[in-house]
């Protein structure tokens, strides 16, 4: 089965925050297309994304990104005062959205401003479809003025068309320590929540609960495969269920700057087990790629992505 990760690239200049795409038929050997080069570029908010995650919606043939919107390269010189507690309080309250009936042809960029508020900056969206219901569960770390803006929590809010969407709810807040970078599966009936834990520890931590709404506790088999991984320096999970039935979770190394950041490999025979072990003897990729989704493609939707031609993407610093 091919992927396809969406993704962006931790670099100073304004083309690194943008949509990225890479594709690979086995999810460990990833080939960037367009170049290494943007696929999408935002043009509104603050001018650049992180964070992006990528859903299929297979009732309405569509698929959705939603990403982060946030530009160092334009905003942490100037408008947020090389702050990350400006951004935090001040940051975007919206996140980013695109959509597409091909992977191909993308909408423009638009602004969603989730109902639940006042919130800081909304980071890191992901979306998985509950079961039981046949909602999207639309999840994002987020300061509130609820704790006047301290640790981070989990939020969430409800959709069924990516039209319209139910006001937003606490999810997941952690009793310790604030909590980022939340990404959500179902194994088994269960739901798997891996986020950032910013303390107690500063490493990630998975959760599982009967429902996508929770409550959750913690996964005590995961926690035992993070005590070999050093901490601080790690965030951002995703995953994905390959053919063979293993789990690969990638997590975020940031403890170097420049190109030397990016995801690893991990794998599991299950979610429930969190038995978690490095494998990056597997796993290639051209550059450092940072904090995105991976969706699982067919064989015709992975040749499609390929045989594009990706020169007509306009130049989006110039527009």
């Amino acid at each position: 089965m091919p992927y396809l990760f969406v993704h962006f690239r931790e670099k100073t200049t304004p083309d690194g925050e943008q949509v990225h795409f890479a594709v690979s038929r086995d999810g460990l050997r990833w080939e960037a297309l367009n170049g290494g080069l943007p696929v999408l570029w935002a043009y509104y908010g603050d001018h650049g994304v992180r964070d992006m995650t990528i859903v299929r919606d297979e009732a309405r043939g569509r698929f959705h990104i939603f990403a982060t919107d946030l530009s160092l390269a334009y905003g942490m010189r100037g408008r947020y005062d090389h702050s990350w507690e400006n951004i935090s309080r001040h940051g975007s309250s919206c996140l980013a959205h695109w959509t597409s009936e091909d992977l191909i042809h993308w909408s423009e960029e638009e602004l969603i401003e989730p109902a639940g508020g006042p919130f800081g900056c909304l980071w890191a969206p992901d979306v998985i479809r509950e079961a039981e219901t046949g909602d999207y569960l639309l999840h994002f770390s987020a300061a509130h003025a609820e704790n006047g803006y301290g640790p981070k929590a989990i939020y969430c809010c409800r959709t069924r068309d990516f039209k319209t969407y139910s006001g937003s709810r606490l999810l997941y807040r952690k009793p310790d320590s604030g909590c980022i970078d939340s990404a959500m599966y179902r194994e088994d009936g269960r739901y798997y929540l891996f986020v950032k834990s910013e303390a107690n520890p500063e490493n990630l931590i998975e959760l599982v609960s009967d429902r996508a709404t929770g409550p959750f506790e913690r996964v005590e088999g995961f926690d035992a495969s993070m005590a070999a991984v050093r901490a601080g320096v790690y965030e951002a999970p995703t995953a994905v269920r390959l053919e063979d039935g293993q789990w690969r979770l990638f997590i975020d190394y940031y403890g170097v700057q420049g190109a030397g950041q990016g995801y690893v490999p991990f794998v599991a025979p299950s979610l429930s087990s969190g038995a978690f072990t490095r494998c990056d003897e597997a796993f290639s990729f051209p550059y450092g790629f940072k904090h995105g989704t991976i969706l699982p493609v067919t064989p015709e939707e992975y040749d499609r992505l390929c045989a594009r031609d990706w020169a007509d993407v306009p130049d989006g610093r110039w527009l």
